[in-house]
């Protein structure tokens, strides 16, 4: 086992939270396939990540998953989006509506600020200290 390939988020809706990961985060779409059930095989990653971890946006397919959705990590901050100009990618997110929780840190480890998709999952923007 070399690496995690994809991880799966559970949305309400494809379309919109393609819309959000692909316009207010900029992510490149990687796949997206009807799998003539109704539901599709919907695959985003950052910009330029060609062979880095891909989220599979999974819609709820019933009332336990749909319970699941913005909460899939009890409110916890449970993904980290990595950036190498921290600046610019805050600039450009708030620009696109996305919703920080609070300002820029810079801690030991490197500039941070936590931010929710449109589900109300938690992010850090995050550019490493060197």
């Amino acid at each position: 086992m070399s690496r995690i390939a994809l991880v799966t988020l559970v949305v309400r809706d494809y379309d919109e939270a393609l819309a959000f990961y692909r316009d207010a985060l900029g992510f490149d779409l990687v796949e997206d396939t009807d799998r003539g059930d109704g539901s599709r095989w919907v695959v985003v990653r950052p910009r330029g990540a060609a062979d880095g971890t891909g989220l599979l946006l999974a819609r709820a397919k019933d009332a336990a998953q749909g319970a699941a959705v913005g909460a899939q990590t009890g409110g916890r901050v449970g993904f980290f989006l990595h950036t190498e100009d921290f600046a610019a990618d805050h600039a450009q997110m708030r620009a696109a509506g996305v919703r920080f929780l609070e300002e820029p840190r810079h801690e030991a480890y490197g500039s941070v600020a936590v931010f929710e998709d449109l589900y109300g999952n938690r992010w850090d923007l995050l550019q490493p200290a060197v």
